[in-house]
């Protein structure tokens, strides 16, 4: 396995170096810099041949697998297009000894994203429960100096014990609780708890943020905490991803039940701030 390289062992070089030098300084407004940087990071994943490529992204070393994740793609190659808006809110709302929770943390973007700007008083969580997606996830925590970021291996979900994952081989940040899009045959079992239990299991006294990712299962994870946590655990910042298709309950209309309302709204995630 590649994690079991060190890091600089996938150094950048040669044409694929220069591809990503371009692809990295491609305004994020710019269409035709989008459909150039998507040409070249084709070119780039076929010259690689398999290979991961180890690089300094979102202030925080990484090693990235541009082949299953389209986060990784993302990251590794145009990181200036990832969730702008979400990380310049988080930025600039968190202090530097912020207490952050990204549940379907994958290799970790945005949990090394605040760590590298908060304190070494921050407490940071990244929670995934693809066992191959959270080795790379631990790989890039440790490539790292932060010391606030620990990952934890198990999903979020309205009740705990062992639930079926559902995994997308071709898109492994897609994967799911759900059936939605992905292929049945590919399924793991995996603990679960609730974000409820893993506050208290972390002994946390307060929630910045949170970022929740979790494929459509959003509201099956917010609607029991909302109801049963105390309101000085209610987080500060929700970044939830956009599945109203998928979810079972109207999530903002709950959100806004208790004391949130919504600040921004990308094509791919919904951001609320509690004022109360």
């Amino acid at each position: 396995m590649s994690e079991r390289q060190p890091y600089g062992t996938y150094a950048p070089s040669g044409l694929v170096a220069a591809i990503a030098r371009r692809t990295v300084r491609i305004a994020p407004e710019s269409w035709r810099g989008r459909r150039l940087a998507m040409l070249l990071r084709r070119l780039a994943i076929t010259l690689l041949r398999g290979r991961p490529l180890d690089v300094e992204r979102l202030g925080a070393r990484m090693r990235l697998h541009p082949y299953d994740n389209n986060c990784e793609k993302k990251v590794l190659f145009t990181p200036q297009f990832f969730d702008p808006q979400e990380r310049a809110l988080l930025k600039a709302r968190l202090a530097p000894a912020c207490v952050f929770l990204d549940i379907g943390a994958n290799i970790g973007a945005y949990a090394l994203f605040v760590a590298a700007f908060s304190g070494p008083q921050a407490r940071i969580l990244a929670v995934e429960p693809q066992p191959d997606v959270f080795d790379r996830l631990t790989y890039n925590i440790a490539q790292n100096p932060f010391h606030t970021v620990k990952a934890i291996a198990c999903a979020i979900a309205d009740r705990a014990g062992e639930l079926t994952l559902f995994i997308d081989p071709r898109n492994r940040g897609e994967s799911s609780l759900k059936i939605v899009g992905t292929n049945e045959s590919a399924q793991i079992k995996v603990p679960a708890v609730t974000l409820m239990d893993l506050v208290r299991s972390e002994g946390l006294t307060r929630i910045d943020a949170v970022k929740l990712d979790v494929e459509g299962a959003e509201d099956l994870i917010l609607e029991p905490f909302l109801r049963e946590a105390p309101a000085h655990l209610l987080p500060r910042l929700l970044i939830v991803e956009n599945a109203a298709d998928r979810w079972q309950i109207e999530l903002p209309e709950l959100l806004q039940a208790h004391g949130y309302r919504e600040v921004g709204r990308t094509r791919l995630n919904l951001m609320f701030e509690r004022t109360g």
